[in-house]
């Protein structure tokens, strides 16, 4: 009887280390030291904000289409922009104003559909993704980049633009111009870039090399549109 038991008991060891092991497998495991998820383009100094109202939303699953929160109690002066914008300063005042008129408005919550936004059209450019693009730019933004590609493909070149990491993204600009909310934001980035001709020689970059990139990106929206989402409406190389 002894023997029978000590049988089952090893059987049951037995599947219960099958089992961990196997969920361990699936789910993996998490060290706390895994990687992050995760001129190319013209530049626009001073574009002026769309007239066009109909802000499309990112894809499905960015930070950018998640549904506008319902407004919390009002945090204490220096508390409300921590971590985003110092109290009292040109940047809290302007970030200060959006909420006025856009209680929904959340400043982290802009930060992460900003970033996604930048990959999103970096990538979309390199790749001459028109439809990506004419979705997330202002009018005056997309002819900009659309004429960059067109140029770039009467060449005979192709660009490829790989993320190696997406390092800061910081607002450095907030204000209220009537009824449309700007905000930009210094993005530093990694990048692996390079533009090959016809024959597929590279004629700039490297397939190779990490490149340090800063660029300053305003993005706008008009806050009596129902729509949550903003479009890119000026960018500059940031130094």
């Amino acid at each position: 009887m002894r023997d029978v038991f000590d049988i089952y008991t090893i059987i049951f060891l037995a599947l219960a280390v099958f089992i961990f092991l196997r969920l361990r497998n699936v789910l993996g495991q998490r060290t706390g030291r895994e990687p992050p998820r995760y001129d190319r383009f013209p530049t626009r100094d001073a574009a002026r904000p769309s007239t066009n109202d109909n802000v499309v939303s990112l894809p499905p699953g960015r930070a950018a289409d998640l549904p506008a929160r319902m407004p919390e109690e009002p945090a204490a002066p220096g508390e409300r922009w921590k971590g985003v914008a110092a109290p009292d300063t040109p940047l809290a005042q302007g970030l200060d104003a959006i909420a006025a008129d856009d209680p929904n408005f959340d400043a982290q919550h802009f930060i992460a559909g900003a970033r996604s936004a930048y990959e999103m059209i970096v990538l979309a450019f390199a790749e001459g993704d028109r439809r990506t693009l004419k979705n997330l730019l202002s009018r005056e933004v997309y002819e900009g980049f659309e004429a960059a590609i067109s140029e770039r493909e009467s060449r005979g070149e192709k660009a490829e633009t790989r993320f190696v990491s997406i390092d800061k993204a910081d607002i450095t600009m907030a204000e209220m111009r009537g009824r449309s909310a700007h905000v930009t934001v210094r993005f530093v980035s990694q990048l692996v870039s390079v533009t090959r001709d016809r024959a597929g020689t590279v004629i700039d970059g490297s397939p190779d090399k990490v490149t340090d990139v800063t660029d300053v990106w305003t993005f706008a929206r008009d806050i009596s549109s129902r729509d949550p989402n903003w479009k890119l409406v000026a960018t500059e190389a940031g130094g």
